[in-house]
């Protein structure tokens, strides 16, 4: 949902790490949050980097969504997240370098977009899936956002309040299209044209879950700390229990999981989802943690 916040990594300094190696690397996608682009040097630009270095000759596409680097951020809360995903889908299948498979990575919102790719664009093949801060089950309040949009996120969560499920809010706002309101489930399901797709709320998508199935590895990463998630536990696919907003659930208590309607049950069960945790706010790891939680998956 943000900008990347505190990223200890002094990429200048990195030197290159021990572990696998094999002749062509998988290449990397990456896919950033509300807020940021594809090329921050602060967040995702470093992020690149620091992939490069560790894995040396590894291939990564930082997503850009539009014509530079404004437009890329003006995206990320006004075009249509369904567009969105369609245009990376068509850009996914015309890179060469993806053809033979890929892992992908997304940030706050990025990790919930990438699943959509993951559901509904199986070629090129998406190998491992790593959600950073993604909020998988929506979210239910904006407790801030990036500091230089502030007038931005104001607007937004006003409008947010007045009239998230209203066709011009979800068809225009990003953010209202994984907003996620548990005192108005109907509404929610009927209105939302985005997560309620995703989350099989309405109606059930074969391929959707097949084309998830067929991931090696679902990885999701909380925050522990995290004060801009509404609530955190999204980010491991739980959420507020319906009907009131306070008392929250897990994945594993929640009708999508026991009805399997995603298929995360049977990927559970086979070992492919992977709850990992970070020991701080929205985003916010070290060149430490990334090293020992997650370049594994990245192999």
């Amino acid at each position: 949902m943000a900008a990347l916040g505190v990223v200890v990594f002094a990429v200048s300094c990195l030197s290159v790490l021990g572990g696998p190696v094999t002749e062509e690397p998988v290449p990397l996608v990456i896919w950033h949050g509300m807020g940021d682009s594809c090329c921050n040097p602060l967040s995702m630009g470093s992020v690149k980097k620091m992939v490069e270095m560790m894995i040396p000759g590894v291939y990564v596409l930082s997503l850009e969504i539009g014509s530079n680097v404004f437009e890329d951020m003006e995206n990320s809360f006004f075009l249509n997240v369904n567009q969105q995903v369609t245009q990376v889908c068509e850009q996914l299948a015309r890179d060469s370098h993806l053809q033979q498979g890929y892992n992908s990575m997304g940030f706050s919102q990025g990790g919930q977009f990438l699943r959509a790719v993951a559901q509904r664009c199986p070629s090129p093949r998406m190998r491992n899936l790593i959600s950073i801060g993604g909020q998988h089950q929506g979210v239910y309040g904006l407790p801030h956002c990036p500091g230089e949009s502030s007038h931005i996120c104001d607007w937004i969560r006003k409008t947010l309040n007045v009239g998230a499920y209203t066709r011009v809010v979800q068809d225009h706002l990003v953010q209202a299209q994984y907003w996620h309101d548990p005192l108005q489930e109907e509404t929610y399901r009927n209105s939302s044209i985005f997560l309620a797709d995703i989350n099989q709320e309405r109606s059930t998508n074969e391929s959707y879950k097949r084309n998830l199935l067929a991931l090696e590895k679902f990885v999701m990463v909380k925050f522990l700390k995290d004060s801009m998630v509404d609530p955190a536990d999204s980010e491991w696919f739980g959420f507020y229990r319906p009907g009131q907003g306070k008392e929250t659930i897990t994945l594993q208590e929640s009708v999508l999981y026991t009805e399997d309607r995603l298929g995360l049950k049977e990927m559970d069960k086979a070992g492919k989802l992977v709850f990992l945790s970070a020991d701080g706010d929205h985003l916010q790891f070290t060149e430490k943690w990334f090293k020992e939680k997650i370049l594994p998956f990245l192999y």
